[in-house]
């Protein structure tokens, strides 16, 4: 779940607010063990010829309803529209499938999707018998929507994480966000590709590349960053394949793809929602997060994911939180809000051009915009932090799994060195799996006591300036707050002069959903700044 980013500008950027992982990962990728290298450049998924399963490349449906002409773009309130018109969930899955077979594999080939559900149609069908018996499970009732291939799902679907060795017999039953949208009646359409193991299988492969998926491409600029983990979820809903989709998040992967392909993305107060059967990073920071093209169906998707699990220790506290998250949403949301920004952004103002004329737009809609200073992420190196969860906690995951090539984390660092290999016979790298196999021996490091009080001095940090300063929330070109376990919103606000999108990103205290959805609403409803993709081939020199 984590981001793999590399800067889109040439000049050097100056730190505000960014994930410390970030600037990590900014040097890495450049160096290291190897050059970075270019996504188109990555050798093609393995075929069936290497002994592994490869998902058959979606077909296009027969028939495509002509009355539901342009509904890519609709959101979950203009889809059920369409439904309470005559419409049927089937109606609409056929029609986005076919747009899916135009696009994803064909055409831009984008290849935000590396499996399309077997089931879907019969589901589609039993939803549609339902509302047509005059019983609506919600506002989700028959909407489409994709999870991240990290997600568990009991049917014939695979989890993968992107990774060839972990195809092999699906999950025996549903993640527990994968189960809450079955009860609120979405139509799961299939998965999302993403950087193979949400990013942590190594800093030198691109962002959006997995071993059996292949690389997504940006939905925008076919060539521009798409970034990571969550590339496969942001290009879908980008695209028009799908009005929502399901990412997840450990540090950016969630909002770096958002933003980057114009969508608005919502991480989640860690503990909001449920992260039992979804391939860990490390529980100390990962979540499931909603991705949509408007923050209303963003906060319906939230609304629909956030319960109490008894599985997860972590969402004790969610269930005096969950609620309808759309009846926070105003065009006044803005309206008498104090919201701080960077006092070193000004310095960087030619880095982040779209951003001070924000600001000025935050203050015309009725908020106090006042530089303070960045709350401090830097801490303990996160890396080795993650590092020592992962191999344990993907161990944990690995046992509740039957049917795979391997059990384990050392078996899964055996596997990859022999599938996917480059044409010369050498393996791709694997740097974050070594390091995380060698922090299972025991030590004398108490790993587990610094990242808990480094997430206590991050929340401290972030509180302390917001309290400080009286602020409903801080605002940023950036994405931070994850260390902290806090919540983040980025939304779209206009394509810059290389045809990419440029976003704006909220953070707010813990369990400030209401607070920080209510802000980006109004910034939304007010700029109405987010742009369907062209699909382009060539990003042109700024």
């Amino acid at each position: 779940m984590k981001s793999d980013v590399r800067p889109r500008r040439p000049k050097a950027a100056i730190r505000v607010w960014c994930l410390p992982l970030l600037c990590l990962v900014l040097s890495a990728c450049g160096g290291g063990d190897g050059a970075s290298i270019s996504p188109l450049a990555m050798a093609p998924p393995a075929t069936a010829g290497d002994g592994v399963v490869v998902p058959v490349p979606p077909t296009a449906p027969a028939v495509v309803p002509p009355s539901l002409e342009g509904i890519e773009y609709l959101d979950i309130a203009g889809l059920s529209e369409k439904m309470a018109q005559g419409a049927t969930s089937r109606d609409m899955a056929t029609y986005l499938l076919a747009r899916i077979d135009a696009l994803d594999k064909k055409g831009p080939a984008v290849n935000a999707v590396i499996e399309l559900n077997p089931d879907a149609m019969a589901i589609a069908d039993q939803l549609d018998a339902e509302r047509a018996a005059g019983q609506s499970r919600g506002p989700l009732h028959g909407i489409p929507v994709f999870l991240k291939d990290n997600i568990d799902t009991g049917d014939r679907m695979q989890t993968t994480a992107g990774s060839l060795a972990l195809v092999g017999k699906p999950a025996l039953q549903d993640a527990f966000v994968a189960k809450k949208l079955r009860e609120a009646g979405a139509l799961i359409l299939g998965k999302t590709n993403l950087s193979e193991l949400a990013g942590f299988r190594s800093p030198l492969l691109p962002n959006g590349w997995s071993g059996r998926g292949g690389q997504t491409l940006n939905a925008h600029v076919l060539d521009g960053e798409p970034c990571g983990s969550s590339a496969g979820s942001a290009v879908a809903v980008a695209a028009g394949f799908v009005p929502i989709a399901i990412g997840t998040e450990t540090d950016g992967s969630i909002l770096c793809p958002a933003a980057m392909n114009g969508i608005v993305g919502l991480r989640p107060t860690l503990g909001l929602a449920s992260r039992t059967g979804i391939i860990p990073i490390a529980s100390t920071q990962d979540t499931p997060g909603p991705m949509a093209r408007t923050v209303r169906d963003a906060a319906l998707l939230l609304s629909a994911m956030a319960a109490t699990d008894p599985k997860d220790a972590a969402t004790a506290d969610a269930q005096a939180h969950a609620v309808d998250f759309t009846k926070f949403l105003s065009l006044d949301g803005l309206k008498g809000k104090r919201i701080g920004y960077s006092s070193g952004l000004h310095a960087a103002a030619d880095f982040y051009p779209d951003f001070m004329p924000a600001l000025d737009t935050l203050r015309r809609l009725g908020a106090t915009v006042v530089p303070v200073e960045s709350p401090s992420e830097f801490e303990v190196d996160e890396w080795t932090l993650l590092g020592y969860y992962f191999g344990r906690e993907l161990n944990a995951y690995l046992a509740t799994r039957v049917g795979l090539p391997v059990k384990t984390i050392e078996e899964l660092q055996a596997f990859n060195k022999t599938v996917p290999l480059f044409p010369d016979g050498t393996p791709y790298s694997q740097r974050w799996i070594d390091m995380a196999v060698e922090l299972l021996v025991p030590s004398t490091v108490p790993y587990e006591q610094m990242a808990r009080e480094q997430k206590a001095r991050v929340a401290g940090e972030f509180d302390r300036v917001l309290s400080s300063n009286g602020l409903d929330a801080l605002v940023s070109p950036g994405r931070s707050g994850a260390m902290a376990g806090y919540p983040g919103i980025t939304v779209p606000m206009g394509i810059d002069s290389s045809g990419m999108p440029v976003a704006i990103y909220f953070v707010g205290t813990r369990w400030s959903e209401p607070t920080l959805l209510s802000i980006a609403y109004g910034f939304e409803q007010a700029t109405k700044a987010r742009r369907n993709p062209q699909f382009r081939k060539n990003a042109p020199v700024p």
